[in-house]
């Protein structure tokens, strides 16, 4: 569409920040209600990390097919599935009756989320020009951390007095909202690469490559677990080669190849959320396990963290239009850092005002980082590849979201095994947290310097 009316373009922004809720929400809600699930089925350590992993891994999975997908079929296309698989999974989620079957929707809930993910940024970038792109952007990441917000303090709530089930059934209303503002109000169907070839082998061989890095993981320090990392290693190597040879790469390599900018923005995102999106998991375990707190509580004082990210996510995507993008990232990544080494010293007597100062800093840091980078990333690609762009950045966040999973739970493994985090546990819980965050903040300092060798935009 060459010219786009004021009203779709609003309906756009509207359509988007709702589903940019929603997702985050669900992650963050899920987070909080974790030990009560993990009671109710007798889950251990391990296996109820698996229950947040299993949809990180599957969104990973299907991300860039599904954002290639778009770009051929139409965008508004693939988001309408998305969402509607998103919803249904969900319900069926909230009416488990064993680990195997959350586990199974856990799964479905990950393939609508790489729909959402694959589209949803690209049809904004699509819809507003470039001098708004930063601002847009902003407000829909403003929109992912009041997700974040609102999922430790509702989902608390709602885990407190209304079961851990009511976290997955609250969605069903919200995604059938969006499914009828979709149909009512988005003309566009946005297929910029429409009658282009779609890689099968590649999306293949990607997805294979992911499930056997993941799992891999999760069954280190055996020797199986070693055999499925370097088989999963192998598998990128061989993604990577297949997809600079093929015509139509479900994976544009050229991107990266052509643009610094975009090389190095998507590496800083994915460094930043492996440092940082096992935080929440990491401290809701620590202040209902350690601290005793109940969900409700608990969720109140991890909502400090994404309420200062969505204040500031706001201001740092319409400075970033204005100033280097590259400059603003790098200071949030520094920022992130700090909040990240405050916590090498969490212990059982930490203060409850020393966690909230930690996460404050977290969220200011985050918040600085993240609608800047988005709007490098975006910024690197022409139009017909916002869709792949879209879904890179996306990939980014949920590889980077699944590592910091699979650090935590390789860090479980080695230190707790394959038991519940009873009362005997609890002191050797703590030292596996300290050792995370000592991992995380390593690897959150070396984001810096990927942050600043992006070069300069503008």
């Amino acid at each position: 569409m060459s010219i786009i009316d004021t009203a779709e373009k609003r309906s756009a922004l509207i359509v988007f920040t709702l589903s940019s809720f929603l997702t985050p929400f669900m992650g963050s809600a899920v987070n909080i209600a974790l030990p009560e699930l993990g009671n109710e089925f007798q889950i251990d350590a391990v296996v109820l990390s698996w229950i947040a992993t299993a949809y990180l891994l599957a969104a990973a999975m299907f991300l860039v097919p599904f954002g290639r997908l778009a770009d051929i079929y139409g965008r508004k296309r693939i988001y309408s599935i998305g969402i509607a698989t998103y919803t249904i999974a969900s319900f069926l989620a909230g009416i488990s009756t064993s680990t195997a079957t959350m586990l199974t929707f856990r799964v479905l809930q990950g393939i609508g989320a790489a729909m959402i993910f694959g589209t949803g940024v690209a049809i904004l970038v699509s819809v507003f020009p470039a001098s708004d792109r930063g601002k847009v952007l902003g407000i829909s990441v403003a929109a992912v951390y009041a997700g974040l917000s609102g999922g430790p303090f509702i989902g608390g709530l709602m885990t407190e007095y209304l079961g851990w089930r009511s976290v997955f059934i609250a969605n069903v209303p919200i995604g059938i909202l969006i499914l009828i503002a979709v149909f009512w109000r988005l003309k566009g169907d946005w297929a910029e690469a429409k009658g282009e070839k779609f890689d099968k082998v590649g999306s293949v061989v990607y997805s294979i490559s992911l499930v056997l890095l993941m799992y891999g993981f999760s069954r280190l320090p055996e020797t199986l677990g070693f055999a499925l990392i370097a088989g999963g290693i192998l598998g990128v190597v061989v993604f990577v080669l297949y997809e600079m040879r093929v015509d139509s790469p479900v994976f544009n390599m050229n991107l990266f190849r052509h643009s610094r900018t975009f090389t190095f923005s998507n590496l800083a995102a994915l460094i930043n959320y492996s440092a940082t999106f096992a935080v929440t998991f990491l401290l809701s375990l620590y202040l209902q396990y350690i601290k005793g707190m109940g969900p409700d509580t608990a969720g109140v004082i991890l909502v400090s963290r994404p309420a200062l990210m969505t204040a500031t996510s706001i201001f740092a995507g319409r400075l970033s239009d204005r100033v280097e993008p590259r400059l603003v990232a790098s200071v949030g990544m520094g920022v992130v850092v700090v909040g990240l080494s405050m916590l090498i010293f969490l212990d059982g007597t930490s203060s409850i005002a020393f966690i909230i100062a930690s996460q404050l800093v977290l969220g200011l840091g985050f918040g600085l980082f993240s609608s800047p980078n988005t709007n490098a990333i975006m910024g690197a690609v022409e139009r017909r590849f916002y869709g792949v762009a879209a879904g890179t950045a996306g990939t980014m966040r949920l590889l980077g979201q699944m590592f910091s999973m699979g650090i935590a739970t390789l860090i479980f493994a080695v230190y707790i095994g394959r038991v519940q985090i009873t009362p005997e546990y609890h002191d050797v819980f703590i030292k596996s947290v300290r050792v995370a965050f000592i991992v995380f903040s390593a690897l959150c300092f070396g984001g810096i310097f990927a942050s600043l060798a992006r070069g300069k935009m503008r």
